[in-house]
């Protein structure tokens, strides 16, 4: 869900392609044919579903960046060559098919009409699964989501290395966890209400609590966006357990901390789960048996999926004004974000974070094959 540094520069820049115009641009950048085309569901990029007409009929994703990112080359190399890194490793990653000149991606202008703006184009094998947010989540997949979340920023702070890795130094990048005090500038967007108040109530506590411990946190690299839709899982027939088949989206990739990647996770398993509160300490457990958190970070972790829940509401509510058109995708998290962040307030931070914690410490008794 990545949109810049600055979201008040995100004036109109997702792609509009039709889908003609989609399939000529596979053709002309990648030399393949498309024998069927489909619109996939985006937050300001513009991605499409595609089958070429070759052997064994390919699917791909057709990933089209938004005109503001697409002016950060070296950062979406790095995004890219990420995925191609973890796919080496073993992960259930996208890794790019090269366009007709061997690249990995090509700088096109979106259409023929005056004032087109140019985008960088990717194409990415097509990773088959189904969504986390369209299956009812359990411990087993919890589990193994948060063991995720730490093994890919694990893999990628260790072992990644490219000329270009300073790019991930994303200061403003709006959706990096640090930059919650940034949500003032946009806040005008929720209105006059009682949601307001405790977004207010959590960015302040946030500088208050949380953004002078950063110096005491883990570095890494972060993912950054292990949402709901960007985790597909399958399933064993015989059995009611699942397995991750694919990891989506690296656009918010950035420098960050651990300890932000298992609250960004938390926050994202929360949205669809039947009993949200009880998230945190599955996940938590998975990651932990992965990277154990410091005594500082975990007493942060409240605060952080906090801070998560407002960057997603917020950032939404305003994308949402400036993209009328994209407002049920852009404002998805909001059905229910709104009710677990307001329960989370109301039920206090000592409570859920004991909920938490118990749970993950029962997992050091009985932990998962």
């Amino acid at each position: 869900m990545s949109s810049g540094n600055d979201c008040q520069s995100q004036t109109l820049t997702k792609p509009t392609l039709g889908e003609r115009e989609a399939a000529e641009l596979v053709d002309r950048v990648f030399g393949l044919k498309v024998s069927w085309i489909r619109s996939l569901p985006s937050y300001d990029d513009q991605n499409f579903h595609v089958r070429v007409s070759a052997e064994g009929a390919d699917e791909y994703v057709l990933k089209i960046t938004n005109s503001e990112d697409s002016q950060e080359p070296d950062l979406i190399e790095v995004q890219t060559q990420a995925m191609m890194f973890l796919s080496a490793e073993g992960f259930p990653s996208a890794t790019p098919y090269l366009t007709k000149d061997g690249n990995i991606m090509s700088l096109e202008l979106g259409g023929t009409r005056p004032g087109s703006k140019k985008y960088m184009v990717r194409l990415l094998t097509y990773l088959p699964g189904t969504p986390v947010a369209k299956i009812t989540t359990n411990a087993q997949i919890l589990y193994e989501i948060g063991r995720l979340a730490a093994s890919v920023d694990k893999v990628l702070s260790e072992k990644f290395q490219h000329p270009s890795l300073k790019s991930l130094h994303r200061g403003q990048f709006i959706w990096n966890l640090a930059n919650v005090p940034l949500l003032d500038q946009y806040i005008y967007a929720l209105g006059q209400n009682k949601y307001r108040a405790v977004v207010e109530q959590v960015i302040e506590q946030f500088k208050g609590k949380v953004i002078p411990k950063l110096r005491s946190f883990r570095a890494c690299i972060n993912h950054g966006d292990l949402n709901d839709h960007n985790i597909l899982v399958d399933s064993s027939s015989a059995s009611l357990e699942y397995r991750v088949s694919g990891i989506l989206d690296f656009s918010d990739m950035s420098y960050g901390y651990y300890v932000f990647e298992v609250a960004i996770t938390i926050m994202y398993m929360m949205i669809e789960s039947p009993d949200p509160l009880s998230v945190g300490g599955h996940v938590l457990a998975g990651f932990e048996s992965v990277l154990p958190l410091t005594a500082e970070e975990r007493g942060a972790l409240f605060l952080l999926v906090s801070g998560r829940f407002a960057q997603s509401l917020v950032i939404a509510a305003h994308t949402a004004l400036l993209y009328p058109e994209n407002k049920e995708y852009l404002t998805i998290t909001a059905k229910s974000g709104w009710k677990h962040l307001m329960t989370m307030f109301q039920v206090g931070q000592e409570a859920i974070e004991k909920t938490w914690f118990e749970t993950a410490q029962a997992y050091t008794y009985h932990a998962p094959a």
